[in-house]
Order: structure tokens, then C-alpha cells, then sequence
């Protein structure tokens, strides 16, 4: 089984630095439309790197758990529950730099980490009681139960639109407008509460994933090429799910997360066919410094995103950020517009790994 592991180190290393690169553009206005997440409904390639996150959770879940035996005993429980709260204290911890200006009243209460966590928490609990025969009809209910709610509860006509939408009403009323996130505009948050339960399914169908991995005896081709026509059917059905329950990144849509399973599922089985069938590991170095680190990996990159975010930078009779200045006094005249958003991305995604590189030669490995 150790063999196996690689490939998922490897994507899950892939995942972190295609993460760090979307989210740290050079010039927003100047990304190129790949490296952008849909406006709202369709997909975009930057929409695959969360969901894929989530659903290497769940396929690393089912290794993490066998020295338990897939017993929820006290001392698993305690640990889950413990990774949990440190994931949701590290986030705070990160997204209220410089802390000194910090305001309860206006604290962002869910975000990508607190996601996986919650995802994490919500999943292992599920497999550790529920007969693993019953998980993909509980995935399937629950992608089902998403969709009714979202119909039912959303404004009639207009379901799945920003303003109207279940997702944002509970938030509303749960969380309340200054707990939620304003990059649309409004008051509205892709990691919502309601939208919570499909991205569990990620997990979940990740999960899942694990074991038909875990249990392949023999030669593992056969396997691999049944994941990769699971693959392409999920996405099939994705697409037809689409024509009355889009694709949205924002709202996590069901068809959403059929979509980006079955990308992945077609991502992993390529990979463990170079990696662990091939032998083919040359390449994966880079990738692995981030696999092996990735919650350290995605923390310091939001420290330095906030960090270039807030420091001034004299310019003219004014200031701008020190990530602008960057951009448009190192990057844009070397490379262009476009090209120079790009290499601050890749740039910046080279300085995160340098900083995981330290802690990885030093075989240091953070988890929580």
C-alpha cells in the first residue's frame, strides 16, 4: 500500500500549488480566463482545484484510518475532533493578519479550511458508522436532497441566482451579513453551510476511491481502468444534470461535484498508472514537497498573500501594496500584461515551495 501513496501525495501536491497559483494572480484584470473561477454557473479549470482537495481528503482518510481498525473508539474520536477545532483555529489564526484591527462582529465564520475540516469531521464520522454498502446511495441522497432544497427554498424562478438562492438565505439567517463573505458584492458565501453537504460528497466519493484502491489484488491495471470509465460517467451525467441544476463552483451544485469526481477520478487512475505501474517518478519531486506539507504549504501562501496585501509601498504622491508593486515594476514590464500576472503567480507558488522544501529536507511534517 505504501507504493500507492505516492500517487496521492503527488496530487494532493499538484492540488496546493495549482491552489497557490490561482489564488495569486499577478493582476487580476490580466489573469488568463483558465486561471479565473466561473463568474457563476459554468466551469473553468481553477474550478477543479478545491473539489479535488477535498476529494484527496477523502481518499487518504481510508488509509489513515486502518490502524484503527475503521473503529470510531474514544482515542479516534478525540483526534478527530481535535483536527477539526486546530483547523478552524489555524484559519482564523491566518485570515485575521495583522490581528491588531481584528473585530469579532465582522469575523468571516467559514472559509476553505474550516470546509475541509467540517468535510473531514462530517465524513469520518459518516464512514466510521454507516455499513459501507449503504455510502453510495447516502452520496447520491444527499446530492439529491441539495438539489430539492435548493429548489424548494430558493426564490421561485430564480433558484440559483446570486441574490436568491437557499445557500444565501440560511447563511442570512444563521451567520448574519457580516460573517459572510463580500467578494461578490453582497453578502454571500461560496463555503456556506447549506453547500457544506454536497462538498461532502467530494470527500465521501473520495473516500470510497480509497477503498477500491486499497483493495485491488493483483495487478492494479484492471482497477485503474474501471476508475478512469467511472470517471467518464460521472461527467456524462454531470453534464445532463446541468441542463436543470448548473454547474456552480459558488453554489457547489450536485452536477458540480459529479463533474470534478469524475475529473478526478480520471486524474488519480492516470496517475497511479505513471507513478506506481510505470515507476515514473522523476518529475514528481516538486509536486511531492507540497503533497507531503500541504495545510503548511496553503497557510504560509495566504501569509504572504495578506502580508504583500498590506504592506505600503511609496508610489507618486500615494502608496500601493507591495504585491502591486511587484507586479507592475518587476513582472509587467518583463513580461507583459498578461504574461507578467502569470509569472508573479508561478513566482509566487516558487516561493511557497522553497519555504516547504526547509521543512521537508528537515523531514518535518506538519499535521493536524
Amino acid at each position: 500500500m505504501n507504493q500507492r501513496y505516492l500517487s496521492l501525495d503527488i496530487f494532493r501536491g499538484i492540488t496546493i500549488a495549482g491552489m497557490i497559483m490561482v489564488n495569486n494572480s499577478g493582476n487580476g484584470n490580466y489573469t488568463y480566463a483558465p486561471l479565473r473561477h466561473a463568474h457563476w454557473h459554468g466551469f473553468t479549470p481553477t474550478d477543479l482545484v478545491f473539489p479535488s482537495f477535498m476529494f484527496i481528503v477523502g481518499v487518504a482518510m481510508r488509509f489513515s484510518l486502518k490502524p484503527f481498525n475503521y473503529q470510531l473508539t474514544p482515542d479516534l474520536r478525540n483526534k478527530i475532533l481535535k483536527r477539526t477545532g486546530l483547523l478552524f483555529l489555524i484559519s482564523y489564526i491566518i485570515f485575521n493578519i495583522p490581528w491588531y484591527d481584528f473585530d469579532i462582529s465582522h469575523l468571516r465564520i467559514l472559509n476553505v479550511l474550516q470546509r475541509i475540516a467540517l468535510a473531514f469531521c462530517i465524513v469520518s464520522f459518516v464512514v466510521l458508522k454507516v455499513e459501507r454498502k449503504y455510502l453510495p446511495y447516502l452520496a447520491g441522497g444527499i446530492l439529491l436532497l441539495y438539489w430539492a432544497l435548493m429548489w424548494f427554498l430558493g426564490d421561485r424562478g430564480v433558484e440559483y441566482d446570486l441574490l436568491s438562492n437557499a445557500e444565501r438565505k440560511l447563511d442570512l439567517l444563521v451567520l448574519g451579513a457580516n460573517h459572510l463573505y463580500h467578494g461578490e458584492g453582497v453578502a454571500f458565501d461560496p463555503e456556506g453551510i447549506l453547500s457544506t453537504l454536497p462538498a461532502c460528497v467530494n470527500t465521501l466519493l473520495g473516500y470510497l476511491t480509497g477503498i477500491y484502491l486499497q483493495e485491488a489484488e493483483g495487478d492494479l491495471l484492471p482497477r485503474i481502468r474501471k476508475m478512469a470509465i467511472w470517471g467518464i460517467g460521472l461527467i456524462i451525467l454531470a453534464m445532463i444534470w446541468d441542463t436543470v441544476f448548473p454547474i456552480n463552483k459558488k453554489l457547489w451544485t450536485s452536477s458540480f461535484v459529479l463533474l470534478t469526481v469524475g475529473i478526478d477520478l480520471m486524474i488519480l487512475s492516470i496517475l497511479v498508472w505513471i507513478i506506481d505501474l510505470k515507476g515514473k517518478t522523476k518529475w514528481t519531486n516538486f509536486f511531492h514537497v507540497f503533497g507531503m506539507n500541504s495545510i503548511f504549504a496553503y497557510g504560509i501562501s495566504e501569509v504572504f498573500a495578506i502580508v504583500f496585501g498590506i504592506i505600503p509601498v511609496k508610489e507618486g504622491d500615494g502608496t500601493i501594496t507591495f504585491s502591486e508593486w511587484l507586479y507592475w515594476h518587476i513582472f509587467q514590464p518583463i513580461f507583459g500584461n498578461a504574461n507578467g500576472a502569470l509569472a508573479y503567480a508561478l513566482s509566487f507558488v516558487l516561493l511557497c515551495w522553497i519555504f516547504s522544501l526547509v521543512l521537508y529536507r528537515k523531514k518535518i511534517f506538519l499535521k493536524v
